[in-house]
């Protein structure tokens, strides 16, 4: 590589610390004021000739858009964990490095599926509504009456790490953690949960079921019409991972019945236009893919995404790097 400072593009603005480190270690077109989609970026990417691009879900690099990078991209650093929008292998085979960025949003992400979990259970967008109309009236003993939290069995579908960071925060509710993971964790690492390897089983005795894996590779839902029938009548939904991964036609069916209490969601099958039955449901609480969105999270990211460039650059080894 040559010894002047790297050529870069990002296709989102970064975080304050990120562009300033860029403005002292990279060269880099001026940060874009919206995301660039992925025609934008390989517009630009053909004028400007970067050795690396930093990517988000806003522009995937799929197919022929793998093909139709130029030769000097030798690095796509994602700023995400997800590599649903980069057809990795078709990169790697092409000698671009892939690199993301896990780790860093671990304990936000954990955050965030405990606020769905209590905010689902406590009926949390409920009384919000109940609040912004102005309330008017006391609630009766039995009225608008949530589920408890604490001392719940909690089933949790893939037991990497941000699962076992959600069961770390389930224990000091005093929860039953059971999980379902492709494999069975060292029993150093499960810290008292109960594995189970059939999803079958360990549905019926969930409480709440809270989902931390990566969509199938297949592509179709995991929590099916069938899969939520076998939860407890007046269980709980979870959803902080993707939105692929639920049927959201059997979710919305099960929500309106009763079988299911609630939902929090944070992901959906339609972004950034989840499906309006979901949004008119008075028994979900949604955010809006928002697991990292903290400072110090967002911050994080992409500092370790420029970590990988700079690494690229110094013939080193990439920090976080994606193998195929």
């Amino acid at each position: 590589m040559s010894d002047t400072k790297p050529r870069i593009l990002r296709s989102v603005r970064l975080l304050n610390a990120a562009e300033k480190r860029i403005e002292t270690d990279f060269i880099a077109p001026p940060p874009p004021t919206t995301p660039l989609d992925t025609a934008a970026i390989l517009k630009l990417a053909h004028e400007f000739q970067p050795v690396a691009i930093l990517v988000t879900h806003h522009s995937p690099l799929k197919g022929a858009d793998v093909a139709a990078l130029p030769e000097s991209v030798k690095l796509i650093a994602t700023v995400s964990v997800g590599l649903d929008h980069l057809d990795v292998p078709a990169l790697l085979a092409r000698g671009i490095a892939v690199s993301n960025t896990p780790d860093v949003l671990t304990d936000c992400n954990a955050d965030l599926a405990m606020m769905l979990i209590i905010a689902a259970c406590r009926r949390a967008a409920e009384y919000y509504t109940l609040m912004k109309k102005g309330w008017g009236h006391t609630l009766g003993m039995d009225e608008m009456l949530g589920h408890r939290v604490t001392g719940k069995t909690l089933g949790i579908i893939g037991m990497g790490r941000i699962g076992q960071a959600v069961a770390r925060r389930a224990r000091g509710f005093e929860m039953n953690v059971l999980y379902h993971n492709r494999r069975r964790l060292d029993p150093a690492h499960e810290q008292g949960a109960t594995y189970y390897e059939s999803l079958e089983d360990m549905l019926p005795k969930c409480n709440i079921l809270s989902l931390h894996l990566p969509a199938a590779p297949s592509g179709g839902p995991i929590i099916t019409a069938r899969m939520l029938a076998l939860l407890p009548r007046g269980s709980v939904l979870v959803n902080a991972a993707r939105g692929a991964l639920v049927d959201e036609t059997a979710l919305i069916d099960a929500l309106r019945s009763g079988h299911l209490f609630s939902a929090g969601l944070d992901v959906y099958q339609n972004e950034p236009n989840p499906d309006p039955r979901i949004l008119a449901l008075p028994n979900v609480f949604m955010t809006p893919h928002a697991g990292s969105a903290t400072v110090e999270t967002r911050t994080a990211m992409c500092m370790l995404a420029l970590d990988n460039v700079t690494a690229l650059v110094a013939g080193k080894p990439l920090p976080t790097p994606v193998t195929a």
